[in-house]
């Protein structure tokens, strides 16, 4: 079955971009491969082996269903690292497939002394700890109280990590407050009860903070965004820039969405397009229909603004995006064909869209626009 769009993802740009993060952080420190969302957009379950081909052997997820998509296609002696939903009767699965996971509620902890006692299967702990972020994690208090827990059921529970999120690490505004939370995190781990239990990894890094506060690396990176090719924000690529003094982008984006042209037709001038009255032809026009709207991911807020490619030239979105189509103005390429390839995102001929094209236009971020690529959208690797 042939569907309306496609995504590729393209092997050499994995390799690339797991090249240039492995040497940017060198050998001591462990890369987690965050495929939360979907993989950003480009699809777990292709995506996963792709990284494994790198060499790279922990994934990070939020929930117990990408858990559950990850463990379906990793290989046997890769490690999964859950850091936000897990209702407690899923975590009877996630400590029986030996599956880590955040604790940053204590109500989390004491249901896996339970389960473990019950299955004889130590859980693989993170504590999270709350630094400033003002999200999930443990206070000061809480810890104390954990470490205790924990020092008295170290049968039960394996402390494999203590890690904390950054606020923002993408954006010079939130120095310093993130350098707050960096000194406080230090504090936390060295109290003296938190530094007995030796942790395996100690870990606070997202892509954005790995390049802009290289202490925050630690033991364990948590990369999201650079892997698939792409900067946390312009101001994460300035820094990079300016610290290594050249004017090469060393990512790769591994992502491109395409579909095709499923009908042409003429519009005289003066006649509306699409739905309402957005737009009025105020010439002749020759006009291409292609199978995503918005429900495809492709926003509404690209209405009249979007761009696409189309034999190699950059064309105009014109009329409203509906739910499951937007039209294209041929007008300047007359010999297009049904069956003619669409760029959505990606690179044909010389001419390529960005995704920051998007963010540009629909006023949401990089990280959005992936996430919200549908899952039923196939994805191929190339």
């Amino acid at each position: 079955m042939i569907t309306g769009s496609y995504i590729e993802l393209e092997r050499a740009a994995v390799e690339t971009n797991f090249k240039f993060l492995k040497d940017l952080y060198g050998d001591k420190v462990k890369i987690s491969s965050v495929v939360k969302a979907n993989a950003y957009g480009h699809g777990i379950e292709k995506y996963v082996p792709l990284v494994e081909e790198q060499g790279i052997d922990h994934f990070s997820v939020f929930s117990v269903e990408e858990a559950f998509l990850v463990n379906k296609v990793k290989k046997e002696n890769t490690s999964i690292m859950i850091m936000g939903w897990i209702s407690d009767d899923d975590l009877d699965w996630v400590i029986s497939n030996k599956i880590e996971f955040f604790v940053f509620e204590f109500s989390r902890l004491l249901k896996a002394i339970e389960i473990s006692k019950k299955t004889g299967i130590s859980a693989k702990i993170h504590l999270e700890l709350e630094t400033g972020l003002n999200r999930t994690g443990l206070n000061q208090l809480e810890l104390i109280k954990a470490a205790e827990l924990i020092h008295k059921n170290k049968e039960s529970l394996n402390v494999y990590g203590i890690c904390t999120h950054l606020a923002g690490a993408e954006s010079i505004a939130n120095y310093h407050r993130i350098q707050k939370q960096l000194r406080k995190f230090n504090r936390l781990i060295n109290i003296r009860i938190v530094s007995e239990l030796k942790a395996k990894y100690k870990h606070s890094a997202c892509s954005a903070a790995s390049i802009a506060y290289p202490k925050s690396r630690m033991d364990l990176i948590r990369v999201g965004i650079m892997q698939f090719g792409f900067w946390s924000s312009k101001e994460t690529y300035i820094q990079y820039l300016s610290r290594n003094k050249n004017n090469h982008n060393p990512l790769k984006r591994v992502i491109s969405w395409k579909s095709y042209i499923m009908s042409i037709k003429k519009v005289k001038q003066g006649e509306f397009i699409s739905y309402g009255t957005t737009y009025l032809a105020q010439e002749d026009k020759i006009i291409g229909i292609v199978p995503v709207g918005y429900s495809s991911g492709y926003k509404r807020s690209l209405s009249n603004q979007g761009r696409v490619l189309v034999s190699g030239q950059r064309v105009g979105v014109i009329g409203l995006v509906n739910m499951n189509m937007i039209i294209i103005d041929l007008s300047n390429l007359p010999d297009s064909k049904i069956g003619d390839e669409v760029v959505l995102i990606g690179r044909q001929g010389e001419l390529s869209i960005s995704v920051n094209s998007f963010t540009e236009i629909s006023q949401q971020i990089n990280y959005e626009v992936l996430a919200s690529l549908p899952a039923s959208i196939p994805r191929k690797i190339i």
